[in-house]
């Protein structure tokens, strides 16, 4: 059972990443803006363990496909 918290501290969680507000405002402002031509997925900084999570939830609806799309939208900001 999953027992995550499915908000974007529990999704860096996920992904390995460290969590922190610090830490995610960190991340973002290094990463961001993602140039439109590339897809979230397709993004340099992922390594293959991050974007297969992602691609997976994309592709089955999952319970963190919400929070992906969100983090795509705020890359891109």
């Amino acid at each position: 059972m999953d027992t995550s918290q499915h908000n974007l501290k529990g999704l860096f969680e996920q992904l390995g990443l460290p969590s922190s507000e610090q830490d995610t405002t960190r991340f973002l402002d290094e990463h961001s803006p993602l140039d439109p031509a590339v897809k979230l997925v397709e993004a340099a900084f992922w390594n293959p363990g991050q974007r297969s999570f992602l691609i997976e939830a994309l592709a089955e609806d999952s319970d963190w496909t919400e929070l992906v799309e969100h983090l795509d939208a705020v890359l891109r900001r």
